[in-house]
């Protein structure tokens, strides 16, 4: 199904999150604490989206994926682009999001980390949990 609104809300969610449009209103980019996790093209037929990624787990995506491809104007070593044209589960979308969010996180340094660990983990329905920093802030 890939509903662009549903990523593009599972995108925004996140703790210390900005969307901006540095390179115009078709392409959004998703920050977590200034750094790119994510950029979302939804104009483009199929929408797509670049993610982050662990360079192993890259190739093998790509191997197994027809809609996961090296990252389209990225470092294609660390990045792939994601067609959402349907035939990724969802569920497959969201641990990449999730993913790419963890892998731009631990590139910050301690005391940012820190601060985006310890604000998802102050959220009442985290219940104390300390295994992610790919943790959700409230949206109405």
């Amino acid at each position: 199904m890939n509903n662009l609104e549903i990523i593009h809300r599972n995108l925004l969610e996140r703790v210390e999150t900005s969307e901006e449009f540095p390179f115009g209103p078709r392409a959004a980019v998703y920050k977590v604490a200034g750094k790119m996790f994510a950029l979302l093209s939804p104009d483009e037929f199929p929408p797509q989206m670049n993610l982050k990624c662990d360079p192993e787990r890259a190739i093998d995506l790509r191997a197994e994926h027809e809609a996961v491809a090296p990252g389209y104007h990225m470092n294609k070593k660390h990045w792939n682009t994601i067609l959402l044209d349907g035939s990724l589960p969802d569920s497959l979308i969201m641990k990449l999001i999730d993913h790419s969010f963890s892998l731009v996180v631990a590139g910050h340094n301690r005391a940012t980390r820190e601060r985006i660990q310890e604000a998802g983990n102050s959220r009442p329905d985290r219940g104390g949990e300390t295994d992610s920093p790919s943790t959700r802030k409230e949206v109405d």
